[in-house]
């Protein structure tokens, strides 16, 4: 299994229990919609985590993180986080829960028509 499907499928199994996860391909990759706003994502290099303004310079802060830029320019409240800092599930796990605590703090929205819901709880073997 190539590592950006690998790292999907983590994705999908970290976010499975919540019933309220919806996939959107935009952002040039997989988008991870909870609540109906943008979450987190994955694209070919990087983990997209909305982190909000707030703790933006703090996520910066940390190894592994950059700027997200979109069109060529950072886009405020959302970081990419290289490979090497979700290598490890307790790692991916964090940046998710990040993302969650996130967008729980802003009104839902309706998710967009065509979008794939995932609410099947997943099993996977421990890593």
């Amino acid at each position: 299994m190539d590592h950006a499907h690998e790292t999907v499928e983590r994705v999908r199994w970290i976010l499975a229990g919540r019933r309220d996860v919806v996939e959107k391909t935009m952002v040039g990759g997989l988008s991870f919609m909870v609540n109906g706003r943008l979450c987190c994502g994955l694209t070919d290099s990087a983990l997209l985590v909305r982190v909000g303004r707030a703790a933006y310079r703090h996520a910066l802060a940390e190894p592994h993180v950059r700027p997200m830029e979109f069109a060529g320019r950072p886009l405020a409240g959302f970081v990419c986080v290289d490979p090497g800092g979700y290598r490890t599930d307790k790692a991916l796990a964090a940046w998710i829960r990040r993302g969650i605590e996130f967008v729980s703090t802003l009104p839902a929205t309706k998710p967009a028509a065509g979008a794939s819901r995932r609410t099947a709880v997943r099993r996977r073997s421990s890593r």
